[in-house]
């Protein structure tokens, strides 16, 4: 039986859109720290918030590079990471560079993430490549896969969130079923309900994005105390798409 704070672990709860103030932030790290989630994923400029609200937890900060069309010159993209990783961040979400993945530049795609990849892991970070898969045919979702595996990703994501949809079971199938078990593999964009982080939990991710953290986890807590919380109780599940 699984348990609410095994799905707690799931969750990168995420604080990026452009409207958020400094009080949204920490509301944010709020909740994040009572459900004792994975990460806080917030704006870069906002690590100066999460890092120190989170200090000390079990909760890490996390945020997000190139985010979110990924179209960031690779040096600026290398900037960013490094002052991220300066101001005390752990993880990074990196949007590889989708253009030139359609264009079929692999060798562009793969060198960038692999310059992302050192980066975080000369500071004990890691790294998470958004493939933002709406825009990816099954043959370039696979090839992105290997590409963000062979320049040394740790994980790799559906989405940003703010395409033109955002994480579906069978996208999680495809990346879980391509990827070797040392990568993992996160859902993201549109996950509003518990159902759907069983759902992508029972495909093969291993981290959700999400911003619905109170009412995921408060169903979570409802149906452990029922004895429910199981991939065997999974309702239907609906991407509502949009920003998270």
């Amino acid at each position: 039986m699984l348990t609410a704070k095994d799905i707690a672990k799931m969750l990168d709860h995420s604080t990026l859109q452009p409207f958020l103030t400094e009080d949204d932030i920490k509301k944010g790290c709020d909740i994040a720290l009572k459900y004792e989630c994975a990460t806080v994923c917030a704006r870069p400029g906002d690590m100066k918030i999460v890092v120190p609200a989170l200090r000390g937890s079990s909760v890490l900060p996390c945020t997000v590079i190139g985010f979110p069309h990924g179209a960031h010159l690779t040096d600026v993209k290398v900037y960013e990471a490094n002052r991220a990783l300066d101001d005390g961040c752990q993880e990074l979400d990196m949007v590889l560079n989708i253009g030139a993945m359609l264009h079929g530049d692999y060798q562009l795609v793969e060198d960038e993430i692999a310059q992302l990849a050192k980066a975080a892991h000369d500071r004990d970070a890691i790294l998470k490549v958004i493939l933002e898969t709406c825009y990816l045919s099954e043959e370039q979702k696979i090839k992105a896969c290997q590409l963000s595996e062979s320049a040394g990703a740790d994980f790799v994501k559906t989405s940003t969130g703010y395409g033109s949809a955002g994480a579906n079971v069978e996208d999680i199938l495809l990346m879980r079923k391509t990827v070797s078990p040392h990568v993992r593999v996160k859902a993201s964009g549109g996950i509003r309900t518990l159902d759907a982080v069983l759902a992508y939990r029972a495909a093969g991710a291993s981290r959700c994005g999400v911003s619905a953290s109170v009412a995921i986890m408060e169903e979570a807590y409802k149906r452990e105390a029922e004895g429910t919380l199981s991939l065997d109780n999974i309702g239907t599940v609906k991407n509502e798409g949009g920003a998270y």
